[in-house]
Parts: C-alpha cells; sequence; structure tokens
C-alpha cells in the first residue's frame, strides 16, 4: 500500500476511535462507564396515577436490591429528552474510498427504534403493516430521530439515526415493482458460514437497487448504519416481498438471531433505547422461566442464544414496547397491566400469529408482557395505530432516571442475577429491568457444536454470518475503517486468488483492494506464558449483486503477536491486513466487509456500493500489508 493511503486509514480509524470514545454513557461528574465495567445499569421510568412522568427525584427516592441485598447506589441522573432532543456530534471527516460501521448518535438521553415484524405478522394483517407505516412516514415530525428495521426471515436496516424519514419515504412511495417471487425455505435454513465452501446469504430477496435511484448518489456514503437511496431501496424489497410461511421454531429462531443482530448493532451506542416492536404474534420471550438449573425451559439448541441475547440487549440499555398490530381484543383478562402469564415465561412456549383463540391470545399477550417486564418496556394490546404506539412509547420511555451500582457479589459465573426497585414515594409506577446474567463481557458463552442441523431446523447462531448479510445493520461490536480501492486499471478474466464465485458469476472482473483497520482496543488477545499476547481476528469480504445474491467471497484468519507494552498501549495500535475481491465489472453490485474477534465472538461490518469506488484512481501493485 501506498505510504499515503496507510497514513490516511490510520487516521480515519484514529479519528472514528475520538469520536466513538465519546459517545460513551456519562456519569453526573463526567467520567465515562466502560463497556466491560463490572457497574450495573439500571434505567428507571417513574408513572404516577395519572400516568404521567415524574420528575426532579433524587438518589434518596430509590432502593435497589440484587438477589433480595441491597445494593448501594453510585451514580444517578435524570434524562428528559423526548421534548428537547440531545444535538448529534460532530461526525469525523473520511478521505474518498474510506468506509466506517461506526454510527453517529446523540451522546446522551434515549435512543429510539422501531421494528416492523413481517415475519410474524399473519398475512391478513401485512397490508395493514405497510399502510400504517406509510402514514406514519407521512405524518412523523420533521427532524424526529430514530432508526427503523423490517424483519422477515433476517433483519434489514431501513432508515439510520441520522438520515430521518425523508430519504425512506421518498424511496418507499418511488418503488412501484417491489414484490419478487419468496425465496425458499431452504435458503433460509442452509447459510453456510463465511470462510466456509460457497457461503451462502439466508435471504436471497432484494430489490434492483439501481431501478429508480442512481448508484452514483450513495457514493459519498462513508458511514456505518446509515443507508443511502440504492441499499434504502434493497432493504425495501427484503422487507415487502411476501415470505412463506415458515414453521413456528423456524420463526422463533429467526426472531431471536434479529434481536442478537441488534444487541451487536447497539453495542457502542450510548444511552437508554426505546424499541417499538410492531407485530402480528410475539414468539419469543428472553425472560428467564426462573430456574436456576435451566433458566430458558428451550430447547438446547437455542438456550445459548437465548442467554446471550439477552445480556446484549441488557448491556445495551434496550426497552422493549411490545406492540400488536391484530387490534384491540374484546376482554378484560388482556388488559395491558394484567399479571404476565405462564405463557410468556417460557422461551418457546408461544403459539401461531394466525389464531384467534381466546388461549393463544392469552398465550401471545403473556409474551408480550413478560418482554416489556424483563426489559423496562410496556405492553401496548390495543392499539389504533401505529402513530399513537409510537409516540406513547417514545414519550414514555424518554424520560427516565439512569441509576448505577457495583453489586456486592462480583463473582462472573453467568448466573441470573433479580433487580429490584423501589420508590420512598407511594403511588408510583416503576419500569425497569429486571435481571441480567452475570458474565463476564470478554469471555463468550460455550459454542455450540457444529453439527448439521436436523430436518426443518436452522443452524446453530454464527454472528460472523450474521454480520455479513446484506442489507443487515452493521455490527458495532468492533469498530472499523476500510479503505476501498481498484486494484487494477481494467477488467481482469478471472477473479482473484483465493476467491469463491457462487452460482453463475461470470467475468470480466474488477478487481478491488479492501484494506482495513481495526481498533485495536475492542480486540481481546489473550496472554501467553511469556507476557506475550495473541490476536487472532477472522476477516471476510462479500460481494452481492443488485437483486441480493451472493456472487464472490474471500476471508480468511489474521493472527497478530503483541508485546506486554504494546498490548497495554492498545489505545495506540490497530490492525492492518488486506483482502482482494473480484467484482463483475457490468451491473451493480455491493461489498459487505466484516471481521470478528475470535476470542470473544464480537464482530464489525461495513457495507458500501460499488459504485462509490469503481471510478476512483486505483492502486499501485503491492505487498499485503500484514501488521
Amino acid at each position: 500500500m501506498t505510504r499515503e493511503l496507510l497514513t490516511s486509514l490510520l487516521a480515519a480509524v484514529l479519528c472514528v476511535r475520538a469520536v466513538a470514545g465519546e459517545q460513551t454513557s456519562p456519569t453526573p461528574s463526567g467520567a465515562a462507564i466502560p463497556a466491560n465495567s463490572s457497574r450495573v445499569v439500571v434505567d428507571v421510568v417513574v408513572i404516577d396515577a395519572q400516568h404521567s412522568p415524574v420528575h426532579k427525584l433524587t438518589t434518596a427516592d430509590f432502593t435497589v436490591f440484587e438477589d433480595g441485598q441491597k445494593q448501594t447506589i453510585q451514580s444517578f441522573q435524570e434524562h428528559n429528552s423526548w421534548e428537547a432532543a440531545e444535538p448529534m456530534p460532530q461526525a469525523p471527516t473520511l478521505s474518498p474510498g474510506i468506509f466506517t460501521n461506526y454510527t453517529n448518535a446523540p451522546a446522551s438521553g434515549a435512543l429510539n427504534l422501531l421494528m416492523l415484524d413481517a415475519l410474524n405478522t399473519p398475512t391478513a394483517a401485512k397490508a395493514e403493516v405497510r399502510k400504517q407505516m406509510l402514514n406514519y412516514l407521512k405524518e412523523v415530525h420533521p427532524g424526529t430521530r430514530m432508526a427503523i428495521f423490517g424483519l422477515t426471515t433476517k433483519l434489514v436496516l431501513l432508515q439510520g439515526f441520522t438520515s430521518g424519514p425523508d430519504l425512506l419515504r421518498t424511496v418507499l412511495a418511488a418503488k412501484k415493482d417491489l414484490p419478487k417471487a419468496p425465496p425458499s425455505e431452504d435458503d433460509q435454513i442452509n447459510a453456510d458460514k463465511p470462510g466456509g465452501e460457497n457461503p451462502t446469504p439466508s435471504d436471497t430477496s432484494a430489490s434492483n437497487a439501481g431501478a429508480d435511484e442512481p448508484m452514483a448518489e450513495t457514493a459519498d456514503r462513508a458511514f456505518g448504519n446509515e443507508p443511502g437511496a440504492a441499499q434504502v431501496a434493497e432493504a425495501l424489497q427484503q422487507f415487502e416481498t411476501e415470505t412463506e410461511s415458515l414453521p413456528l421454531q423456524l420463526r422463533a429462531r429467526a426472531t431471536l438471531d434479529a434481536f442478537n443482530q441488534l444487541g451487536r448493532y447497539l453495542s457502542a451506542l450510548p444511552g437508554r433505547k426505546n424499541l417499538v416492536w410492531f407485530s402480528g404474534s410475539f414468539p419469543i420471550t428472553i425472560l428467564p422461566s426462573g430456574d436456576p438449573q435451566s433458566p430458558f425451559s428451550a430447547d438446547v439448541s437455542s438456550a445459548d442464544e437465548l442467554h446471550e441475547t439477552a445480556n446484549l440487549l441488557f448491556r445495551s440499555q434496550v426497552a422493549i414496547y411490545p406492540v400488536d398490530d391484530r387490534g384491540s381484543v374484546e376482554t378484560s383478562l388482556l388488559k395491558p397491566k394484567s399479571p404476565g402469564s405462564k405463557y410468556g415465561r417460557i422461551p418457546g412456549s408461544y403459539s401461531s400469529g394466525d389464531s384467534t383463540s381466546f388461549e393463544d391470545a392469552a398465550s401471545e399477550h403473556g409474551s408480550m408482557q413478560a418482554l416489556a417486564e424483563a426489559t423496562g418496556g410496556e405492553a401496548n394490546f390495543n392499539t389504533k395505530g401505529l402513530i399513537e404506539a409510537v409516540e406513547e412509547a417514545f414519550e414514555r420511555g424518554s424520560h427516565y432516571y439512569t441509576l448505577t451500582y457495583a453489586p456486592t457479589d462480583q463473582r462472573q459465573n453467568g448466573s441470573y442475577r433479580k433487580i429490584r426497585v423501589e420508590a420512598a414515594r407511594p403511588g408510583l409506577t416503576l419500569e425497569y429491568r429486571r435481571g441480567y446474567f452475570a458474565d463476564d463481557p470478554n469471555v463468550p458463552r460455550r459454542q455450540l457444536e457444529a453439527e448439521a442441523p436436523g430436518e426443518g431446523q436452522a443452524p446453530p447462531y454464527d454472528p460472523m454470518r450474521a454480520a455479513m448479510m446484506l442489507g443487515s445493520p452493521e455490527p458495532t461490536e468492533i469498530i472499523l475503517a476500510a479503505s476501498v480501492r481498484p486494484a487494477t486499471a481494467g477488467p481482469e478474466p478471472g477473479v482473484a486468488p483465493g476467491n469463491t464465485t457462487v452460482g453463475t458469476a461470470k467475468g470480466p472482473f474488477r478487481r478491488y483492494t479492501v484494506l482495513f483497520g481495526v481498533d485495536a482496543s475492542h480486540v481481546l488477545c489473550p496472554a501467553d506464558p511469556d507476557g506475550t499476547h495473541q490476536c487472532a481476528l477472522q476477516a471476510a469480504v462479500f460481494a452481492y449483486d443488485s437483486d441480493g445474491a451472493l456472487v464472490n467471497s474471500i476471508a480468511g484468519k489474521v493472527r497478530s503477536t503483541l508485546s506486554s507494552d504494546d498490548y497495554a498501549a492498545r489505545s495506540k495500535t490497530d490492525f492492518r491486513f488486506t483482502l482482494d475481491i473480484g467484482v463483475p465489472a457490468q451491473g451493480d453490485y455491493f461489498l459487505r466487509i466484516g471481521v470478528q474477534d475470535e476470542t470473544t465472538r464480537k464482530v464489525g461490518a461495513a457495507e458500501l456500493p460499488v459504485a462509490a469506488v469503481s471510478k476512483l484512481a486505483p492502486l499501485p501493485p503491492q505487498p499485503a500489508v500484514t501488521k
């Protein structure tokens, strides 16, 4: 690589790291709470008898218990950001051809998210969901900051925090031919891991991304999780495509995978997140059953992922507001404040969204209530529309208090710890997360055996495979910057060495060099007896066509040894390495770039249209960077 390019990439990594370092949850004293701190963060929404938020409480108004033991509150802060949104921080300036998964978001206050769930919504109600979304986009206040997701057989990002609703509204109104043939069931359950033979995305339905918006319009999109016009069109195709009805077990698994992805996407973003889950069925809850020997009474293939997903959401301060889009159920037994039923206490004990029986409705509403209670949100069963439900949830979840404490039991043994918060003043309703798993955040959960799934079963969840899905939220557990430039002046007859083509990809190909710069402070490197530290990363680049089909890929292992001094000074270190990938010279294509820390399974990924870099000056041939 040229010295100028290396200097530019290093500057980008350091710049992104500096800005990202400001996006931490500040304590009242101004000190940041490290991501691996032993302190527990609890957001508490306080509502009075008139259902209004209560303001100007103090530390003395709260008492916190963990497993029945009183805890000492170490920091306390009130947030009130619905009407006066926090300003966006200054985004780093990157050179042409450099991309990152750093996500710009306000440094404090609540972040708002909306998930439109087509996977678990009965077919008859899907048209109503789309209508509700269009109506909401028409009436949402200008400047409202939220991220919008669509859930089909995978999670897709429709709008980031920065762009606002205008781009999504424009693209949605312009698309006339979104629906295409649905992917087969085999496509959903037979996705291979990156780096394996013929890696395949789990969903291959996407739009002709260049049909309505010129690809060049996305050329200046360098920041992660802020899709441009082409990406929005592609993501909308995935959301609006009619999917075949999947078995309940596969729907539950796909939903769980989506929440796992969501937790990884939110990993680097500060503050409370209010997630409105707009759906016609609620097949999972992350609330443990209460059995200390088997906290999740689900099949063993998903118990570890349930555990991991729960903690990803807890650490990211996600409060879930489930909203049933099927309308009002005329019974007094299903009011939002009814006690959560037994059906919602055990993940996997759900029923079909198409069922209209009283028992199934009670089961689903019990799951909604349990999920809301577990995370500090509120369930909405009898909504009259998406607009009212979203505004109510965002209003309620933006007035809250953040308490932190260091648990008296400092053991990180993976046990579930129950949290209870009491208010000194009578007549108040408190909403907060009810517990967490005492895991070491730097040690991953037990990985499941890599055996072939049974008939009709999904493979074990692989975060790297999910990170490489086109259009999915870009995970931020590892912050990366990548320089993408043409490696050749013109096309070549074949792909770059080490590439694995998929399907009927035909040449000629244009080769692109992807230079990764990975923030070393996000990578855990175990120590050898001699004091040196061994770092192990997996890296991959996938090329997708405009229909969302994978056409080429390259993956590899990256090993690095750091001295004890270098490891201690990781704030000044980045890992740099290259991968070359061939992309068909004709047509519109996307690149998905990802890395994974093999020790912790944490991931980072970024996505870009090839059109954004195809006209940049090619690089002279250079040896691979090995640092």
